[in-house]
């Protein structure tokens, strides 16, 4: 069956997903409609296809333990000198993602992988372009604000085509989770805690 390359991550919804999806290819990062707008909880990992079952068992474990929680973008940040990224920061919900993602990469899981850098939740809005481009990115985004209600993650496979595309969600809540929709007025659910 040969390997797949999968990731894990927390879609940015509509409109906020196609809005920096856009932005992205407006500073010119060639792999922006390749990669939807999203918070990684596992970057691309190769694994044997023969194993996908036991991934999707895995992550279904996960969100059934967790809740829908509050996320909020607000501002940019920056890896470099480190990483040539610039970001857009997630300044509610980290801790939640932080928690997700330990889960997703637990020594007794499928998924088992270290990170090159230590995890820090963002939403990518530029990546290995040139520095101006970077710059750019950065002053343009910097007063940019988003906020939402998470309610699911999704596990995704990186075709040949170099795009990623979401193969399976995986609401919060023994599937009775909200789906991931922009918050209406004020959030609806408590206070940011995955723990039942």
């Amino acid at each position: 069956m040969g390997t797949v390359t999968l990731g894990v991550s927390i879609a940015v919804p509509e409109p906020y997903g196609s809005l920096l999806q856009e932005r992205r290819a407006s500073f010119g990062d060639p792999a922006a409609y390749g990669i939807p707008t999203h918070v990684t909880l596992l970057p691309p990992t190769e694994a044997e296809a023969a194993v996908l079952p036991a991934v999707e068992a895995h992550l279904d474990r996960i969100a059934a333990a967790g809740r829908p929680f509050p996320m909020r973008l607000s501002g940019t940040g920056t890896f470099r000198p480190l990483s040539p990224v610039v970001y857009v920061q997630v300044v509610e919900g980290a801790s939640a993602c932080s928690w997700l993602q330990k889960r997703v990469r637990e020594p007794s899981g499928p998924l088992v992988r270290e990170l090159q850098f230590p995890y820090h939740p963002h939403v990518t809005v530029a990546h290995g372009i040139a520095e101006e481009a970077m710059d750019r990115a950065y002053e343009e985004l910097s007063s940019y604000e988003a906020a939402w209600t998470c309610g699911s993650f999704g596990l995704y496979e990186q075709g040949p085509d170099a795009v990623w595309r979401q193969i399976n969600e995986f609401p919060f809540g023994a599937g009775g989770g909200a789906s991931a929709v922009p918050a209406q007025g004020g959030w609806t659910v408590e206070h940011p805690s995955l723990r039942p």
